[in-house]
């Protein structure tokens, strides 16, 4: 039978994490990537400069509208590509385009104690200007390979622009 409600009462304590997803979005037009600045009341890297991005939340599991039944298990196609257009969205006013690429991914410990595994992909913007979520983000930059490396940056986006900006250059 096809689960009526969704809790953590069955769910194994050493199993859980937040899952994350993050985009670095690339603008054909320039050859430049997006980062925004995090607040500084982040409990994460408050400060630092990101990418888009955010947490699998309980309402994108809509037990009332699964994309397709699977035997007694209800399956949300392209929940990691919806959730990263809405935050997209959200936190920078921006559309993307719907083809991601596959970047890395990380497991880490917040200073709060809660564990994280974070996907990371790449997007081409498709359209809008940057509008910051206010409270979330104070400053956004399109920058190139070498801008990146002048902003105080999370460990790595530096790189990951680097990657995108080779991947969609290759095309």
């Amino acid at each position: 039978m096809p689960a009526k409600k969704i809790g953590l009462d069955n769910a194994k304590k050493e199993k859980l994490f937040y899952f994350v997803a993050n985009v670095v979005v690339y603008r054909e037009a320039d050859g430049r990537c997006l980062i925004l600045q995090r607040s500084e009341r982040e409990k994460v890297h408050p400060g630092k400069y990101a990418v888009p991005g955010g947490k699998l939340e309980w309402k994108d599991l809509d037990l009332n509208n699964p994309t397709r039944i699977n035997g007694e298990v209800l399956d949300y196609e392209n929940a990691v590509e919806e959730l990263l257009k809405r935050e997209v969205f959200e936190e920078t006013g921006l559309e993307i385009e719907s083809g991601l690429h596959y970047l890395n991914s990380v497991a880490f410990v917040r200073p709060d104690e809660i564990p994280v595994i974070l996907v990371k992909f790449a997007a081409k913007y498709k359209q809008g200007e940057v509008k910051l979520e206010e409270g979330s983000f104070t400053h956004h930059a399109w920058v190139n390979e070498e801008e990146v490396k002048k902003y105080p940056l999370i460990k790595g986006i530096d790189e990951e622009v680097k990657n995108v900006i080779e991947i969609f250059r290759k095309g």
